[in-house]
Parts: C-alpha cells; structure tokens; sequence
C-alpha cells in the first residue's frame, strides 16, 4: 500500500487559516439568526434592556401571541398560501410550455423567440407603463395582479432549457416518435418525469418569490382582504402599530413600548417559517437541479 502523501507545512497553514475563515464566517452568519430566535422568545423587559445575546432571557411568547392575535394576520397567511401555490404552479407551467419546444434543436424561430425573451431581461417598460397595463386589463384590486404579471421568469426559463438540452437526448424523442408519440405525449410521459431537480428548483424560486411578494401588492391591491402576508407584518412593524387588540393584558405605554421591539423579531420568524419548513424537502433536487442547470451547452 502507497503511504500517504504527507502535507507541506504551507498547505498546513492554508488549511489552519481556511478552516479558521469559514469558522468566523459560519459565527458572522449564524449568530444574527440565534440572536433573532432568542429575542423572539425572551421577555419585552430583557430584549429593551439588552440582555438578550445568545440564549432566550425569561422565555416568554408575547411577541407571538401580540402577532397572532392581530385580526389579519390569519387571512394575510391564507393569501400568501393561496398566491404562492396558486402562482407557483402557474410559474411552473409557463416556464416548462416555453423552455420545452426551445430547448429542441429542430424548432424552427427558437433563436428569434429566445431573443424576444432576453430582451425582457435587459429592457423593461418601467413602473408607470406597467401599472396602466395591468390597470386596462382590470386586474388592479384583483389576485390576478399578483399572479399574472411576473407570470414567467425569463432566468428560470434559460436553466429549465438547460437543463432538457443536457439531460433529455434528442434521440430519445425520435425514440418515442418512432412509436407513435407526439410532443404533447413525450412531454407529459417522459419530460415532466426526468425533469424533477430542476422543477424543484424553479418551483422553489417562484414560491419564494411569492411568498416574499411586497412591492406589487402594494402597488395594485387596496382591498384589505386580498392583502399578502408581508402587507400585513409592514402594518405591524414598519408603522409599529400596537394596538389594544394585540395586546390586551397590557396597554401602558412602557409595555406597548417594550412589546413593539419583541415584535420586530416575531414577525421576521412568523414570515420566514414557512419557506425554511419547505426548503429540506427539496434540497436535494435543489442542489442537484442548479449543478445540471448550470452547464452549458
């Protein structure tokens, strides 16, 4: 047996002085994230007063209870749930329809088409012109704002017909033509199911997106009702609306006061649970879908 190649005492400080950056990077961006949680579940007093470093000080659930007994913050959920499914799927059809028939060799146009779609990367309408569009098509106050207008994302599109061109052949569709398969077939039989990294992926960067989705909502919609999730947590923490409501056993002013920072940490747990509950189940076609949708052709 070769006995093992014995390291340089220069590779032995690379590897001391690389391990000791991703350790300092790992504390730099972990500890914000159990910051947060602790704050999140200490007392209103020990969060003001700065008690509060690395563990929870008087464990206490204020901040949720504060958050979750605000009237809208269940129909906020329930709208992003039903935007975020509802719309992902839609981003999830679009984008396949499109990245199918140009990732084929044999369409003919595919270069003028793909052209079409980068242009929309590279210029864009801006936000006046859009509003008058999505406004004449009477979809402003509307769900269908939030999910018709980004309907399709041109990057998802390129790594989707990436991906089919590295890994569906174009003889396994003469294959299947040979017995009498049409594209519709081929695309519903064989396609979709060789396809599951990458329909992970670009259904976890749509359901993301719509589940982030601030900006629109706040553009087109006026109806409280139809407010996502993240309208809601603006009207609690960024215009630290503390109401009777929310917190019921207290209303002097040092506790709505103390409450209003214990908040701040609730809501960003409250708004990031869902997505960090979703992601473990699709790591692992996460990882490998972005690897296959990376190379080029």
């Amino acid at each position: 047996m070769l006995s093992a190649i014995s390291e340089s005492k220069s590779d032995r400080i690379f590897t001391v002085l690389n391990y000791t950056f991703l350790v300092l990077l790992l504390i730099i961006i972990l500890y914000p994230l159990i910051f947060i949680v602790s704050a999140s579940f200490s007392s209103a007093q020990a969060v003001t007063s700065g008690k509060v470093w690395l563990w929870p000080v008087d464990f206490s659930v204020e901040g949720y209870k504060a958050v979750f007994n605000h009237s809208k913050i269940w129909s906020g959920y329930a709208n992003s749930l039903f935007y975020m499914v509802v719309g992902t799927l839609i981003n999830v059809a679009l984008t396949i329809l499109a990245a199918y028939p140009l990732s084929r060799k044999g369409f003919r146009g595919r270069n003028i088409f793909m052209f079409l779609f980068v242009f929309t990367m590279i210029f864009d309408g801006g936000l006046i012109p859009t509003y008058l569009l999505v406004n004449d098509l009477g979809m402003v106050n509307t769900r269908w704002a939030l999910l018709i207008p980004g309907a399709l994302a041109v990057f998802n599109v390129i790594i989707t017909i990436t991906f089919f061109r590295t890994t569906i052949p174009g003889e396994l569709l003469e294959s299947a033509q040979l017995d009498g398969c049409n594209d519709f077939k081929f695309l519903w039989k064989i396609v979709l199911p060789l396809s599951a990294p990458i329909i992970a992926v670009i259904s976890l960067f749509y359901a993301v997106g719509h589940w982030n989705q601030y900006f629109d909502a706040l553009i087109y919609l006026r109806n409280e009702n139809l407010f996502p999730l993240q309208i809601i947590l603006r009207e609690i923490l960024i215009q630290s609306e503390v109401t009777s409501e929310m917190i019921g056993y207290a209303t002097e002013f040092e506790a709505q006061t103390g409450l209003r920072e214990l908040i701040k940490y609730a809501v960003i747990i409250v708004a990031s649970l869902p997505v960090l509950i979703i992601y473990p189940f699709v790591q692992k076609h996460f990882v490998k879908g972005v690897m296959i949708g990376s190379l080029k052709e």
